[in-house]
């Protein structure tokens, strides 16, 4: 089996989103709102909601990358093409939203690449089996 482009490439996307959304999402999206009024426990499980979301990336990212190269055996490719899926979903999230809310939550222009490349990585994989 050759190594899966479209799984690399989701996966450095995938990796780029992760820092982005650990740093910069930290920096201008949680700290102001840690420094806001809300209410402590809403503050709480803002801050664990949004770094589940981050292991969630990093750990998607892993995956993507260790089925891009793994050359040696057959790719999970179930669990791959439901990832890509979620993907897909969550970007869907932040359309919605943003037409819904009439601004711009462009989280998706990430999320939507990552999830389409693990579906064709996903059919490649499939036809050189």
């Amino acid at each position: 089996m050759k190594k899966n482009k479209y799984w690399i490439i989701a996966g450095i996307i995938n990796i780029f989103t992760a820092i982005l959304h650990l740093i910069g999402g930290q920096i201008d999206l949680i700290n102001p709102l840690m420094e806001s009024s809300i209410d402590l426990q809403i503050k709480t499980e803002l801050l664990g909601v949004w770094h589940v979301i981050t292991c969630v990336l990093f750990a998607s990212s892993i995956l993507y990358f260790k089925y891009g190269f793994n050359t040696a055996k057959k790719a999970n490719i179930e669990l791959v093409s439901f990832i890509s899926y979620l993907y897909i979903a969550f970007s869907f999230v932040f359309i919605f939203s943003s037409v819904y809310k009439s601004v711009l939550a462009s989280q998706w222009v990430l999320l939507l690449p990552i999830g389409i490349l693990g579906i064709i990585g996903t059919k490649k994989s499939k036809t050189n089996a």
